[in-house]
């Protein structure tokens, strides 16, 4: 088992000693550093700014957003950070919700796996830099053409040599659908609001992707599954509990609409369809405080690791027999600190 360090998108803000974590984390043998993005921060400079300051901590989005950015601007992205970090880059890429894609980029959402399938054959194409770079579409066509064009656009080469012509890429997923996808196409699956209790259903999911994979692919031998595992070391475990309690809240009641919210279902997959449900209604009836109230113990114990240090040593077995090959520690640094030394 590998162990990251999960410091998300920022709030109101960048989080306060962040870099100082980060540095932490390296020293400490964590491999990796993710970052992600929703409306706010994006997720490469973070990791920019911080990889300067690092040597050997891999960088990696977790997500970058597909709507945020054309296939060809991921890639100049990646490759870009690749170069100036020595090859330590991660591409976590994920497709966000409808309320984001069309209400923040102005992007439609439907067909979001046809989207991502094109998305990463770009991206593939222009990172190995074998020709210049061409894609049928629908969605994603190069060049553009027709109603609306010049006319004048042609396939391109980047003009920048990679230093990998294989930058690892991963896919955000928590549906069934996209989760076998990832195994088909990527280098990663990147789960959210996972548990060990989805092992058997998560194996075989990635099971029927590799059945597909492209054989230029490295073997599903060298896949890797990381998941972001909120973690708070406290001697009180419900006092642990009340600090999570919010975060869970706000994805499950307040992420998405009605009928129309990834994390709700992921949740609800895990056996708390009527929680879920009660956490919703009040979260949309403006009642957050009832919402955040309403998050039961049981809930965050399955998709975390909460309190004393013995008890969440107790937890990580759990993890560490299931098909996650990364944890994400999503915490503060007196959790990366507790998890270096129960490693």
């Amino acid at each position: 088992m590998d162990y990251g360090y999960m410091l998300g998108y920022w709030k109101a803000g960048p989080p306060a000693g962040a870099l100082e974590t980060v540095q932490e984390a390296e020293l400490l043998g964590f491999d990796s550093v993710w970052t992600a993005e929703a409306y706010g921060s994006d997720a490469f400079t973070p990791l920019a700014w911080w990889g300067s300051a690092t040597s050997t901590i891999k960088l990696a989005t977790g997500i970058a957003q597909l709507s945020a950015r054309t296939p060809a601007a991921t890639a100049m992205a990646a490759m870009t950070l690749d170069h100036l970090s020595g090859g330590r880059v991660i591409l976590g890429l994920g497709v966000s919700g409808p309320q984001v894609v069309e209400g923040w980029y102005g992007q439609a959402f439907p067909k979001p796996l046809a989207r991502t399938r094109e998305y990463v054959g770009i991206l593939r194409d222009v990172m190995a830099r074998e020709a210049p770079v061409s894609a049928p579409g629908p969605q994603l066509p190069l060049p553009r053409t027709g109603e609306g064009t010049t006319g004048l656009g042609k396939p391109l080469m980047s003009t920048l040599h990679p230093l990998r012509q294989h930058i690892p890429i991963h896919l955000a997923a928590e549906g069934p659908k996209n989760t076998a996808l990832a195994a088909e196409i990527a280098d990663g699956w990147l789960p959210f609001l996972f548990s060990p209790a989805n092992d058997a259903e998560a194996r075989s999911l990635l099971a029927e992707g590799f059945a597909k994979r492209d054989a230029r692919l490295p073997g599903a031998d060298a896949f890797e599954v990381s998941v972001p595992v909120p973690i708070v070391v406290d001697q009180d475990v419900e006092a642990a509990a009340d600090r999570l309690r919010p975060m869970i809240a706000l994805y499950v009641g307040g992420m998405g609409a009605k009928g129309a919210n990834f994390h709700f279902d992921a949740v609800a997959r895990l056996g708390f369809e009527a929680e879920c449900a009660e956490i919703q209604e009040h979260y949309l009836a403006g009642r957050k405080a009832e919402a955040i109230a309403a998050v039961p113990t049981r809930l965050i114990d399955e998709i975390g690791l909460i309190g004393p240090v013995q008890r969440i040593r107790d937890g990580l077995a759990r993890w560490e027999e299931s098909v996650v090959t990364r944890i994400l520690v999503q915490g503060d640094i007196t959790a990366v600190r507790a998890v270096a030394q129960l490693r």
